[in-house]
């Protein structure tokens, strides 16, 4: 009689020194959200999400796998896709929708772990190390898959790696609805023959500057010798050693830090160039970049602004305000200080942003006030409270002043479908995982 072998626990699966990182990376986010919700519209069709067509000519923001292999690509002209697709069907984005399957499937990949970092609206990093007693990590790697593709109708790519670096480059080798095992032992054979472009964090301009040393392939540069490398690029050159070589050590961080700055930009549906359009434009931004540092109950000590021109030459104008603050006032005031300081009279904008700096939590600014702004500050304050109240209840346009009114691109940033994901990850920070959705 054969003895039985019992089956082995899910712990051997896991190295006994070492991380099990998976990155999750949802496939074409956007298009794939609308047909969960639609599919009797768009399953299996070419899709794009677009920008406002009537707004410069379109962009595509992404496009299903099914335009993709008609030649359509994300930031192609919509009207370029149409000539190679024509087909093609557009979509308005709907970003209220999207951050609602964001929460969706993050909240899935915290059942597994609680170490979970999101990277944006539609990735994120598990760290399972601790984990082993739900099951082996290929297991968990399925399971996590399968239940975002039943529950939520959504594809999604996992890479399986000793660290984030690989699991990211994993991730992004079978897709869509692919699971790729990544191991530091298989990086020769696996990543040495690729140019460096393909390793996530080498951009453009590194990989130019590379190649101008002769070192075109990964391996090549695992080959390179590190102090000219560091000579080269600085402290930079350490680290494209090591990720030559597969090495990360970063640990999946479930914190996500405090916010370094926060900024919002739009650009113009045509060149503004009178001054009482353009400062309408920095009161829409300021009052919504304002709503958001509230809400994160943080202040702001720096005002910059970042202004562009028909030939895409772009200024950046920053400067402190003269205590810190929560106010939208005071950055619509520094803003539009800064802008009629640099740009000259009747010259042509496509784009304006505000972006606030020198962020520090509310509640340890030490704010230096004069004896008038003393007694005005608590009045200020609690006018704030009340109109972010209404607007929490009522929406955004429930409290406006006339100067808001216009129909350039900046009064969308006040509606939830268009305002774009320039809120970074703020409809995670303000609505907890474990909430119902509406």
């Amino acid at each position: 009689m054969t003895e039985q072998i019992p089956p082995q626990p899910a712990a051997h699966a896991y190295p006994v020194n070492g991380r099990v990182i998976l990155h999750i990376d949802m496939n074409a986010f956007y298009c794939s959200v609308h047909e969960a919700v639609e599919p009797e519209l768009y399953k299996g069709k070419a899709v794009a999400v677009a920008g406002s067509v009537e707004l410069r000519k379109g962009i595509v923001v992404t496009c299903s796998y099914t335009a993709r292999a008609r030649g359509v690509k994300t930031g192609m002209l919509v009207s370029q896709a149409l000539k190679l697709c024509p087909e093609l069907v557009l979509i308005q984005p709907d970003f209220d929708l999207y951050r609602q399957f964001s929460r969706r499937f993050m909240k899935i990949a915290y059942e597994y772990s609680p170490l979970v970092e999101t990277m944006s609206i539609d990735e994120c990093y598990v760290d399972i190390t601790g984990s082993k007693s739900i099951g082996t990590p290929m297991e968990i790697a399925e399971t996590i898959q399968r239940r975002i593709r039943e529950e939520l109708g959504l594809p999604c790519s996992i890479g399986v790696a000793p660290n984030k670096l690989l699991a990211k480059i994993a991730s992004d080798m079978r897709k869509p609805n692919g699971i790729t095992v990544l191991r530091k032992r298989d990086v020769p054979a696996v990543l040495w023959p690729s140019p460096c472009a393909m390793m996530f964090g080498i951009g453009k301009k590194t990989a130019d500057k590379l190649a101008r040393l002769n070192i075109r392939t990964l391996g090549e540069l695992a080959r390179a010798d590190e102090q000219m490398l560091i000579q080269q690029f600085g402290v930079l050159g350490s680290w494209l050693k090591r990720a030559a070589h597969g090495e990360d050590e970063s640990p999946v961080n479930p914190e996500r830090e405090q916010s370094k700055s926060i900024g919002h930009t739009t650009t113009l549906p045509v060149n503004y160039s009178r001054r009482p359009d353009l400062h309408r434009v920095l009161l829409n931004i300021a009052d919504q970049v304002g709503r958001r540092l509230r809400r994160q109950e943080l202040m702001a000590h720096t005002v910059s602004i970042t202004v562009r021109d028909p030939d895409m030459k772009t200024i950046t104008r920053a400067a402190k305000l003269p205590e810190p603050s929560e106010s939208a006032d005071d950055f619509y005031r520094m803003a539009c200080k800064l802008f009629d300081q640099y740009w000259k009279e009747g010259e042509p904008v496509r784009l304006l942003g505000i972006t606030l700096q020198g962020l520090s939590p509310r509640s340890e600014a030490a704010v230096q006030l004069d004896l008038f702004s003393y007694q005005q500050q608590p009045v200020k304050e609690k006018l704030n409270r009340t109109l972010d109240a209404l607007r929490d209840k009522f929406g955004e346009g429930a409290v406006l002043t006339a100067g808001m009114l216009g129909d350039d691109p900046s009064t969308l940033i006040r509606n939830s479908k268009r305002r774009g994901t320039s809120l970074q990850m703020d409809h995670l920070r303000l609505k907890g995982l474990d909430e119902e959705e509406d």
